[in-house]
């Protein structure tokens, strides 16, 4: 069997980005795109679920938009660091969902240090993108932004938060400076992700890997 070539692989992922499971989120980026022209709004890839979501992964996205057209951790470095927490968890795919702080890039310019203005920007699409999940009750917050819009989350007084008695973790961002340092000091910033992830699958009653 031929293996399909990168370009096939990609264009099949974004063929499927309005299947049942994600439609409603990705429509969500295509309304908020459509808000501010000139601007991408990346996708939420199709292998994500918007029924059986539990938990948010929040990423504070400065640099470039991602090439393959979905929200992804930061870079290759970041992406791998996530998946093998998700991994050693046995935390699926369709438990867990990402989602920007800032939802909008501007095409071949990486975002910078967002202002508090951008910040709150990313405040009204967080929450319509939260009535979207039903089942989501807990957001793990990458990085200075996401822990600052997680703050502004929290202020808020809308009803959805109070009901599913939603809960936030502040964790590092998962690539650049903040993840500089020795192997044994990013072994432990992993180590709080691990504990994060993991007390929020036990919150939301997604079982471990054994």
């Amino acid at each position: 069997m031929t293996a399909l070539a990168p370009e096939s692989l990609h264009e099949q992922l974004l063929s499927r980005r309005y299947e049942p499971n994600v439609a409603a989120v990705n429509e969500l980026c295509d309304s908020l795109q459509d808000a501010k022209p000139g601007t991408v709004v990346p996708y939420v890839d199709p292998m994500h679920d918007v029924e059986e979501c539990r938990i948010i992964s929040l990423f504070s996205n400065i640099g470039e938009a991602d090439g393959s057209g979905f929200i992804t951790a930061g870079d290759q470095d970041a992406a791998t660091r996530l998946l093998g927490i998700q991994w050693t968890l046995g935390l699926r795919p369709e438990f867990v969902m990402p989602w920007n702080v800032h939802p909008w890039h501007v095409p071949g310019e990486p975002n910078g240090k967002f202002t508090p203005d951008q910040v709150q920007a990313g405040l009204k699409p967080l929450l319509k993108f939260l009535a979207l999940v039903p089942r989501a009750s807990v957001i793990v917050a990458h990085g200075t932004e996401a822990n600052r819009l997680a703050n502004l989350l929290l202020k808020t007084e809308v009803p959805l938060l109070w009901r599913r008695g939603l809960k936030t973790y502040k964790v590092r961002s998962l690539s650049g400076r903040a993840f500089a340092g020795s192997p044994a000091r990013q072994e432990e910033f992993l180590a709080d992700m691990r504990t994060a992830y993991a007390d929020a699958m036990a919150r939301t009653g997604i079982a471990r890997k054994a």
